[in-house]
């Protein structure tokens, strides 16, 4: 069992949708959407705004407009676009969210708290949050009556509000629920770098005892990703890919060992 993450800044992940669809092994497929998200904002004259959490952490504010752009972009657009792809390529795929069927259930932040400068300040009427539960029944009804699951944020909060939550986070809450034995995640980049502007810098392997000296040398989305890794592997998944989604067969180049291999 395969959870596979499209990541939101690929801009072709055909020859990807190629490989997936020509897999024999179940899997579950999670993106994101986040340059059709922001080329879709700028359209619509709402810009996105990126924010400086208190801890570094750079995200989306999620105001109830750029909800709305969300759900078309994610649960409309991109969704439905690869679902469209997988089903001309032979694969039985179907579209969700996280909310639908209650999959990823959390805990809406309303209230942001970011630095700007050296000022802390607070911004309300977020719409982001974190997953707290995964119900994993609507996915493995699916997969066992031989349907490709197509899984993308929002999820839901306990109060029934769509919320924006990590698509990382949530290949990786998911990989556990169904008890998968790897985790694939493609960017565009080859892999986890020692140094961002060398591609030749490659970590190969990275064993868990190592994460945390190693995430030092992470920036942003990389170093998310690398401890969205990490917590994989210390809930039972065997193995954790940061791949490289460009070029041709990337699945193929990551079953042979490219990119970098998170491991207990």
């Amino acid at each position: 069992m395969l959870v596979i993450k499209i990541g939101g800044s690929l801009t072709d992940f055909d020859p990807l949708l190629r490989d997936v669809a020509a897999c024999q092994e179940p899997l579950v497929l999670v993106h994101g959407a986040n340059k059709e998200l922001n080329e879709l904002s700028a359209r619509l004259n709402h810009p996105p705004r990126m924010v400086t959490s208190e801890r570094g952490e750079i995200s989306r504010f999620t105001d109830a407009i750029t909800m709305d752009h969300f759900l078309m972009a994610y649960a409309g657009k991109q969704n439905k676009r690869i679902v469209e792809r997988l089903r001309a390529l032979g694969a039985n795929a179907v579209g969700l969210t996280a909310m639908d069927g209650g999959i990823a259930i959390g805990r809406r932040k309303p209230n942001l708290r970011i630095k700007e400068g050296e000022r802390v300040k607070v911004l309300h009427g977020d719409h982001s949050g974190s997953i707290e539960h995964l119900e994993p029944k609507l996915l493995r009804l699916l997969l066992d009556h031989g349907y490709l699951p197509v899984i993308t944020p929002p999820a839901i909060s306990h109060e029934g509000v769509a919320i924006n939550v990590d698509g990382d986070r949530l290949a990786m809450e998911i990989a556990t629920a169904i008890g998968a034995e790897r985790l694939l995640i493609f960017a565009d980049t080859p892999g986890f770098m020692r140094d961002i502007s060398d591609e030749r810098s490659v970590i190969p392997v990275i064993r868990l005892d190592e994460v945390e000296q190693v995430a030092q040398f992470g920036k942003g989305r990389a170093r998310v990703k690398l401890v969205a890794a990490a917590q994989a592997i210390r809930r039972g998944i065997q193995a954790v890919g940061l791949l490289d989604g460009r070029g041709e067969h990337p699945l193929i180049r990551a079953f042979e060992g490219a990119g970098t291999w998170v491991t207990a």
